[in-house]
């Protein structure tokens, strides 16, 4: 029996690298796609090696032709397409004074435009392959409430949940699901630089910025990228079937609705 197909945007570390791993685990073949090739190569390797399939792919996904040509080369070269991850992000830290031109429309166009241009890639790949898929975008616990020093990060993430909602009632009679993942305070690279910020801005030690984000949390824990990856493999899996238009939380307790 053939794989089913996954495509990873933002794979090369943390919560995208973490979710490549673990789709291979579910029995996927894997396409990670990242602005840094050297990144998602090691990636891609560390999955061949544990006798997964996967391929490295070069993109930036604020580039509508490059995430059309991944996803091409994906469905390609492992001959299906199933799953979308839309998981490619940055994450400004900007108190609402400091906030340009520039930071929002680059925050912009990789957080909304990249997902846009993905599930736009993804429904006309499973269109032409005549069957369903699963389209799956990184929302955020910051795109529930509103969190301080997050005008613009946080204002993508809420844009994703509408664009998800929406997408979902469109894309319905096709047999393809949408929904997103809002993960929480997440231990990566990209968060220790937030944390780093928000210390560096009160001058106190980077400890101090960290403890900032893991006081409201009700498990009094920072997570780790794989556990946003359990919640993503349930949405890639068939236990989801029946699940669209829906942003899940998994943040340790921060946000209830």
């Amino acid at each position: 029996m053939m794989k089913k197909v996954a495509l990873v945007t933002g794979a090369g570390q943390g919560i995208g690298a973490a979710i490549a791993k673990r789709l291979h685990k579910d029995g996927f073949a894997i396409a990670l796609v990242g602005r840094t090739e050297s990144k998602v190569e090691k990636i891609a390797k560390e999955i061949q090696n544990d006798h997964g399939d996967a391929i490295a792919i070069a993109a930036d996904v604020a580039d509508r032709d490059a995430v059309f040509a991944a996803v091409e080369k994906a469905a390609k070269h492992f001959g299906d397409f199933n799953v979308m991850v839309n998981n490619a992000g940055v994450a400004p830290t900007t108190p609402i004074d400091e906030v340009t031109p520039e930071i929002l429309e680059d925050t912009e166009k990789v957080n909304v435009g990249g997902t846009i241009w993905g599930i736009q890639a993804a429904s006309k790949k499973f269109k032409e392959l005549g069957h369903g898929g699963k389209i799956i975008n990184a929302s955020s616990q910051a795109g529930m409430t509103g969190n301080p020093n997050l005008t613009v990060y946080g204002s993508t993430k809420f844009a994703i949940r509408g664009i998800t909602e929406t997408t979902a009632r469109e894309l319905a009679d096709f047999g393809i699901t949408v929904n997103a993942y809002c993960p929480g305070i997440v231990i990566t690279p990209m968060m220790n630089d937030i944390a780093q910020k928000v210390a560096d801005n009160a001058g106190k030690p980077f400890e101090w910025g960290m403890e900032q984000f893991a006081k409201d949390i009700a498990l009094k824990r920072l997570s780790k990228p794989e556990d946003v990856a359990g919640c993503v493999s349930y949405l890639a899996g068939p236990d989801s079937d029946y699940m669209t238009g829906q942003s899940l939380l998994i943040d340790g307790g921060m946000v209830f609705n």
